[in-house]
């Protein structure tokens, strides 16, 4: 039994590579305006960037899954960070009249998930989400692009890379 969880924690937490670290990139996801995301899945965003989530994407399924619209995916650098996103945002939600239906995941705070019907909320801790890499999963899907206010671009920085 022992011996499990330690191929699962192995797994989890993979050890550097030796070979080389030049890896194909996926091919990018086609992405959507935001302007059709629910004002609920907005809240979210804001939510989660107030708690300095890292790396925030939005997934619209909608053409691709019939149990939800969108995956809102963000990450934190430790657990206790996994759990502050995921309490500020449901906490939110909450304010806004539309708490999550279901959370998962909180007490490991490596992956956790906040159902709230419409759309899921994951929120990663940054080692689990690159190895579950969601974004890959459902590759079929849309990335919505997102406002500079949740990707942590500045209008300056995005003039000086044209």
């Amino acid at each position: 039994m022992k011996q499990n969880s330690t191929v699962k924690e192995q797994s989890l937490h993979p050890q550097p590579s030796t070979r080389s670290q030049a890896q194909p990139q996926p091919a990018p996801l086609p992405e959507t305006e935001p302007g059709g995301l629910d004002e609920r899945v907005l809240v979210a965003l804001h939510a989660a960037s107030e708690k300095k989530a890292i790396d925030p994407v939005v997934l619209d399924l909608r053409d691709v899954a019939s149990f939800t619209d969108y995956f809102v995916i963000v990450s934190g650098a430790n657990e206790r960070q996994v759990q502050a996103i995921s309490d500020e945002v449901y906490e939110q939600l909450k304010k806004a009249g539309s708490p999550a239906v279901r959370v998962e995941g909180y007490k490991t705070a490596e992956w956790i998930l906040l159902d709230c019907g419409d759309f899921v909320v994951h929120v990663f801790e940054q080692k689990a989400r690159k190895f579950y890499d969601l974004e890959r999963l459902w590759r079929e899907s849309k990335r919505v692009a997102l406002p500079a206010e949740f990707t942590g671009e500045s209008s300056s920085s995005l003039r000086k890379e044209s």
